[in-house]
């Protein structure tokens, strides 16, 4: 008798598992539709998820996302007479080595953290007795933060600034086209802003940095500025370019980013016997 009461329960108990594991927990618990995804699933580790918001602004808000995500890129640029190209990175820290021509030949500039180094051409060399380049730092400014030098020019190179200044309050986002761009389709949006508003959208950058940035936007007055801006289809910016007009003439900028996330981008350093200490020095905004 024993026995049978024995297999009785351990027959409850099997049944009872079974019924569990059959129905999901209980009746009422809704199927699984086939194809849908697991509650616990993840984002691809290829990149960040895209908002489903795909209006103007959403797209804009998916391609900031995308260059802070990537955090560097090479860059090839003409911000009025200055042009050149490079990689650049924008986090965690900023470096650039970016070459350009100048009437003496090609010169480069290379920024690590908040020191650079000016030269790399045989002008230089010529004037260091031997050393093709020069090392400086820029001094602490009045509130104790110490910049990065050539802040002028990074933050108009920078792609996390003219995206934060494209999705800023204020600024009109517009799509205009599908467009051809070298070998693959790209969408081009156009925002319509003011230089106030670009420069005021940079909360990261001290007040200092930011009046530097209008002042390079809109010299000598207040700037009308058009934002165009040309996203792949992992909305990433592969062009962006300003115009616009104000007191003082018309500013025309163009970018070209290509190689985000590149793990081939570097910036190196030059070796310390080929190079100068220059001590301190003040680099204002870029000018135009």
């Amino acid at each position: 008798m024993a026995g049978r009461q024995r297999l009785a329960a351990l027959a409850a108990v099997v049944l009872l598992a079974t019924g569990l594991t059959g129905c999901g927990g209980g009746e009422d618990a809704p199927p699984t539709p086939s194809g849908s995804p697991s509650p616990t699933a993840s984002a691809s580790p290829t990149g960040p998820a895209k908002p489903t918001d795909r209006s103007p602004h959403g797209v804009l808000l998916s391609a900031q996302l995308a260059v802070q995500t990537a955090r560097r890129a090479k860059v090839s640029y003409r911000l009025g007479a200055d042009a050149g190209a490079g990689p650049l990175f924008w986090q965690p820290k900023t470096a650039l080595q970016i070459k350009r021509s100048t009437p003496s030949g090609a010169e480069q500039l290379i920024v690590v953290d908040t020191v650079a180094y000016q030269g790399g051409d045989a002008a230089t060399a010529a004037r260091q007795g031997g050393r093709h380049w020069e090392r400086f730092a820029v001094p602490v400014d009045q509130d104790g933060h110490k910049e990065v030098p050539y802040a002028g020019l990074i933050d108009l190179l920078n792609p996390v600034e003219a995206l934060a200044a494209a999705t800023a309050d204020g600024a009109d986002a517009q799509f205009v086209a599908e467009e051809k761009y070298e070998d693959s389709t790209v969408e081009h949006y156009r925002v319509v802003t003011t230089a106030e508003r670009y420069a005021a959208a940079q909360t990261q950058l001290t007040q200092a940095r930011r009046d530097g940035l209008r002042a390079a936007l809109a010299p000598g007055g207040s700037l009308s500025l058009t934002l165009d801006l040309w996203l792949n289809d992992k909305d990433q910016l592969v062009k962006l370019q300003r115009t616009g007009s104000g007191d003082s003439g018309r500013a025309d900028d163009s970018v070209v980013y290509s190689d985000f996330a590149g793990p081939l981008l570097s910036v190196q350093a030059p070796a310390e016997t080929d190079t100068v200490d220059t001590g301190t020095r003040t680099v204002s905004p870029l000018a135009r």
